[in-house]
Formats: C-alpha cells, structure tokens, sequence
C-alpha cells in the first residue's frame, strides 16, 4: 500500500537512468561576471508566475489536500473500529 502511495506521487513522471556527471566541472557559480551582469541589469525583477506554474503549484496543493483527506479518513476508520470494539 505504502509503495503504491509513492509511486503514485513520485516527482518524475518518466524514469531515468542514472547518469554519470563526473566528468562535468562543477563549480557553485559557472560564470560570475555573466551571474553579476544579470544581477546588476534587473532583468530578474519579482513577476507573476505563468500559467504553466499556477498548474503546478495547484497540482501540489491538490495532492496535499488529497493525503490529508485520505489521512483524515483513515483516522475516523480507527476511531470508529475502536469506538465499535469498545462497545462489545
């Protein structure tokens, strides 16, 4: 049950194979100057999210509502089954 609640909200919708990034140089900023450019010209100004990421950001609240709707129902299951056991 626990692996089909995963694999129904794993992140990647197609699976990959590993691959092998040894041999790309990785360093923590790849271009300063370019980084510093960008900063210093304001093309990165705070704007509104497209519609693509609205669609996501619901699809993530959508599914947080969903497991706590199934954990609340699980939960009054519980209750109930021990309210039911207790009466006998």
């Amino acid at each position: 049950m626990l692996r089909m609640l995963k694999n129904l909200f794993r992140r990647p919708a197609i699976r990959m194979g590993r691959v092998d990034n040894a041999s790309i140089r990785r360093t923590p900023i790849r271009n300063a100057q370019f980084v510093s450019f960008v900063d210093a010209s304001g093309c990165f100004e705070a704007r509104r999210p497209d519609r693509f990421d609205r669609k996501l950001r619901r699809q993530k609240a959508f599914k947080a509502l969903l497991t706590l709707a199934g954990a609340g129902g699980l939960g009054w299951v519980v209750l109930e089954s021990a309210r039911a056991i207790a009466s006998f």
